[in-house]
């Protein structure tokens, strides 16, 4: 699929979201890489062959308040 020299990652690469757009639709909250790969906003993807990828969001800190 992708034509960019070098070529970008591959779908199945550990680092496939640093491909290339192609389409981004933020009002829809979906963007389509080069590689085939569709993310979405919540950071969950969908691969080529159907496999989905959950999202993947890092962890905020929460404040936990106890009593004293």
């Amino acid at each position: 699929m992708c034509q960019h020299q070098p070529p970008c990652p591959t779908a199945d690469s550990t680092d496939r979201e640093a491909a290339h757009l192609v389409a981004h639709h933020p009002e829809q909250g979906w963007s389509l890489l080069c590689n085939g790969v569709l993310l979405f906003e919540d950071t969950g993807e969908l691969l080529p062959d159907g496999q989905i990828i959950a999202p993947h969001r890092p962890l905020g800190t929460e404040h936990v308040m106890t009593a004293a």
